[in-house]
C-alpha cells in the first residue's frame, strides 16, 4: 500500500530557527488508528520537535562520538568539535589529527573511528551522497562497513540526517522502554517489535519519537514494568 506525504501542516523548523524532523497530521492520524494507545500518546504530548542535521558528514561524526555517553557529555564534546574546526568537513577532521580530536573531550577509539571515516570520504573510498540514492537496508549496510559504526548508529543517520520515515530501532534501549511503558510488555522480543513496526510502517519515524518522549518521561503515570537488569 502507498501512503501519500506529509500533509500541508507539516513542520521543518522550530521557532527559533531550528531544523527539525518533517511530519503533520496524515503521520499522527495514520499511527493513532493503527496503534489508539499511541494516539493517546500523540495527543497528551502534541508535536515533537527533534532536531536534524542534513550534512550527512557531520552527522556521521556527531553520531559516532554520541556513542554510550549522556546527552549533556555529547552536547559539550560536540560544541568543542565545532568551535575548534568550525565546518567538520574530512578535510577539517584529517588537519585536526587524532591527538586534537581526543582533546575536546572524545576516547581515543573514537578519534581513530573519526579519523579513519574522513581519510575514506577524502580519498573517495567511501560515496557518503551515494547513501540518499539507496533505500534504508543498502543505507544501513553500507554505513556499517566504516570503522565504528553499527546498526543502530546508522538507524540515527537514517532518522535525524535522512529524515527517513520508517525507522524503528530495535537496539534502541528508550525505544524498548517506551514500548513496555505504552502497552505494559515486560520484554521487547525481536518478533514482538517487527509486529510494531508493521503496525507503525510507513511512519515508524514518528512513532519512535513519541516513544523516546514517553521513555523521558512526558506521560506522568505512565510505568516501565519491564524485568530489572
Amino acid at each position: 500500500m502507498t501512503v501519500a506525504g506529509p500533509e500541508t501542516d507539516v513542520r521543518r523548523f522550530a521557532a527559533d530557527g531550528t531544523r527539525i524532523f518533517a511530519y503533520g497530521t496524515r503521520e499522527t492520524d495514520y499511527l493513532a488508528e493503527r496503534d489508539p494507545r499511541l494516539g493517546e500518546v500523540i495527543a497528551a504530548v502534541g508535536h515533537v520537535e527533534r532536531p536534524v542535521d542534513p550534512d550527512l558528514c557531520s552527522s556521521v561524526i556527531h553520531q559516532i562520538i554520541g556513542q554510550q555517553i549522556s546527552t549533556k557529555a555529547l552536547a559539550t564534546i560536540w560544541a568543542r568539535t565545532q568551535a575548534a574546526l568550525g565546518e567538520v568537513t574530512p578535510g577539517s577532521l584529517l588537519a585536526a589529527g587524532e591527538e586534537r580530536l581526543q582533546s575536546f573531550g572524545m576516547s581515543h577509539r573514537k578519534a581513530q573511528y573519526i579519523t579513519a571515516f574522513a581519510r575514506k570520504v577524502d580519498s573517495g573510498q567511501f560515496d557518503l551522497e551515494a547513501l540518499r540514492h539507496m533505500d534504508d537496508a543498502e543505507a544501513t549496510a553500507a554505513l556499517c562497513t566504516l570503522d565504528g559504526v553499527g546498526v543502530w548508529t546508522a538507524e540515527m543517520i537514517l532518522l535525524f540526517c535522512m529524515e527517513r520515515p520508517n525507522v524503528l530501532s530495535f537496539g534502541d534501549l528508550a525505544i524498548q522502554r517506551g514500548l513496555h511503558m505504552v502497552h505494559h510488555h515486560r520484554r521487547i522480543t525481536p518478533a514482538l517489535h517487527r509486529r510494531y513496526l508493521r503496525r507503525y510502517t510507513p511512519y515508524a519515524s514518528v512513532a519512535s519519537l513519541y516513544l523516546w518522549e514517553v521513555a523521558g518521561g512526558a506521560i506522568p503515570g505512565l510505568k516501565d514494568l519491564a524485568p530489572k537488569r
